[in-house]
């Protein structure tokens, strides 16, 4: 089996529901998705996935919608005020925790085709969270 990865560094806020912690809070980090990737095979040029492949399709994708962004439950009381404001937003249906923004990027990855295996998001320089399906 082969495996390659590939890091993407992206700064984004967040803040939790239904939670009670410092993160209950609005705030930010700067943020570093690890995508895992493999394959049994390699293709004609000798490689699992090109790494220009991976930024052009999910660096690409990361900076076009959640980089210096807010990532939002969609029912949080705050996102009709920012939407006055025209801050910049990417809602989502789960609390946006490390796991469920990991599933996120996951999801992306999978979606166009590529093999992924992993991504872990880095939400501190000692704390992260990582989903792969079974």
């Amino acid at each position: 089996m082969f495996r390659v990865t590939k890091e993407i560094d992206f700064c984004y806020g967040h803040r939790l529901l239904n939670y009670d912690g410092k993160c209950k809070h609005l705030h930010g980090h700067n943020g570093k998705a690890v995508i895992v990737l493999e394959g049994a095979q390699l293709d004609h040029r000798g490689m699992v996935v090109d790494f220009s492949d991976i930024k052009k399709h999910v660096a690409g994708w990361i900076d076009a919608n959640l980089d210096h962004r807010m990532i939002l439950h969609e029912a949080d009381p705050i996102v009709p005020i920012l939407q006055d404001m025209g801050e910049p937003m990417f809602l989502v249906s789960e609390n946006p925790t490390a796991e469920s923004i990991a599933k996120l990027i996951y999801d992306f990855a999978k979606s166009h085709r590529l093999p992924v295996k992993e991504v872990s998001l880095w939400e501190t320089f000692n704390s992260y969270a990582t989903y792969r399906e079974d």
